[in-house]
């Protein structure tokens, strides 16, 4: 399994050698971030789903930061935070609203559509704007939380599982071999 993941993401040298990441060049290039065994490539899909839900561009340097501060792959983990992407970010963020309505106790809320932009009066817009966000707010925030630590949680458990099951898989057919 190693080989496979290792075909698809990059090598130290290309990190160490990319004049925008070397000024991080002594925390970046430590050898438990590169290393990959089940343990890190555990980690590594952990980090990279919790940190997918993080709304906007901070998803990537999120997971690198909890990628220096577990020491789990950083490569792995940048590249798992992609599975929010265009077509799976509404859908994510409808769930997670919908379990943080459950989990606020006020039931299932309805989702709200956003305010419409009718009339020429953009100060009323933005007032209504925000208190649309304000009613959203707390459920979607407590519901990003929790679906993204139980995305977290199944999937190092899934990782580390189907980790061992390959390799049960490789002794067996070692031993037959033999």
């Amino acid at each position: 399994m190693r080989k496979l993941f290792k075909r698809f993401l990059p090598d130290h040298r290309s990190v160490s050698e990319n004049r925008w990441l070397r000024p991080f060049a002594s925390t970046l290039l430590h050898p438990r971030l590169w290393h990959l065994n089940r343990h890190s490539a555990a980690g590594a899909v952990a980090v990279g789903m919790f940190c997918g839900l993080i709304p906007g561009p901070f998803q990537m340097p999120s997971a690198a930061l909890f990628c220096v501060l577990f020491r789990v792959n950083l490569p792995l983990a940048l590249i798992t935070t992609l599975y929010s992407n265009p077509l799976t970010i509404v859908p994510l963020y409808v769930a997670a609203f919908a379990i943080g309505s459950l989990m606020s106790g006020n039931g299932a809320v309805a989702f709200i559509p956003p305010p419409d932009f009718a009339g020429f009066d953009p100060l009323q817009w933005a007032a209504d704007l925000a208190a649309w966000a304000g009613e959203l707010g707390r459920p979607l925030v407590v519901g990003l939380i929790v679906l993204a630590a139980s995305l977290s949680m199944v999937s190092y458990l899934a990782v580390r599982w189907g980790w061992r099951l390959w390799l049960i898989r490789q002794w067996r057919q070692r031993r037959q071999r033999r």
